[in-house]
């Protein structure tokens, strides 16, 4: 089973950092947690594209997380020739989301059924809304949800994803919590959204410094992994986003607390487990 970072930025436009996302493939099972800005670009970097997606799986509806569902959506429709069904899977909210979206693409979606011949149907897309505690099985990956903490943004989950005895936890935004250790419990791979807290607190920009409250960070993210036993800790959407040569001071201030492998990331970074 590979993870592969298919988008380490945040909310900040980075020209070298698309939005979260991440992409778990065991064999031709392609599974993509989130779909920010640009996910559709590095999904073809990662040797995969939405016409192969088993499902997308959603942390939360905060825009940098889902802004770029659309274009998976259509990018499916048009390359399966509509005839196959995109599985879109997430908390309450994203079926009314995912309904917007389609309603959003009204007029692209028109145009092009009135140029194809081979189009007689708008996008296929199922969604099922998941509570915490859900489990499912998507192409031989056992996946399961777990409620995680970034209010006010409710609800909020992370997933476990298993295959052949490997274990992926990708748990999106959120501070420490026992959903969070529910799902990084002996993870072959714990990937987790984090900020430098100590450098966030510095900026002047009030709105900047509320991040704080609702989001793990580096040491935090490292202080979890060492008391739920991950195997390896892989940060990610990285706030305020690392130079490479800052990576070092990343990972000593995780290694203070884990003595695990922690892995810092750029776009297309792979985890191989």
């Amino acid at each position: 089973m590979d993870v592969v970072l298919t988008g380490t930025g945040s909310p900040l436009p980075d020209p070298h950092r698309a939005g979260p996302s991440t992409l778990v493939k065991a064999g031709d099972t392609h599974v993509l947690v989130d779909a920010g800005r640009g996910v559709v670009m590095r999904l073809a970097g990662a040797g995969s594209l939405p016409a192969w997606l088993s499902a997308v799986l959603v942390t939360h509806l905060h825009s940098d997380h889902v802004c770029a569902l659309n274009d998976v959506i259509t990018t499916h429709w048009i390359m399966s020739g509509g005839n196959a069904t995109l599985q879109v899977y997430g908390p309450p909210g994203i079926e009314r989301f995912v309904e917007r979206q389609l309603g959003a693409l009204e007029a692209d979606i028109g145009y092009r059924l009135a140029h194809h011949d081979a189009l007689v149907n708008g996008p296929r897309v199922a969604v099922t809304e998941l509570e915490a505690g859900a489990t499912l099985e998507i192409g031989g990956v056992r996946v399961v949800a777990a409620a995680t903490d970034h209010a006010p943004v409710r609800p909020t989950l992370g997933y476990r994803l298993t295959h052949e005895g490997r274990s992926a936890a990708v748990v999106g935004d959120t501070v420490p919590c026992d959903g969070v250790d529910q799902l990084a419990s002996e993870a072959d791979a714990y990937v987790q959204t984090v900020i430098r807290k100590d450098l966030v607190e510095l900026s002047p920009n009030e709105m900047f410094r509320d991040i704080l409250d609702y989001h793990s960070g580096v040491v935090e993210a490292a202080q979890t992994a060492a008391r739920v036993g991950a195997k390896r800790l892989v940060l990610t959407h990285m706030v305020p986003a690392p130079a490479a040569e800052q990576y070092p001071e990343w990972i000593e201030l995780a290694a203070a607390h884990y003595g695990g492998e922690v892995i810092i990331g750029d776009d297309l970074t792979t985890i191989s487990l």
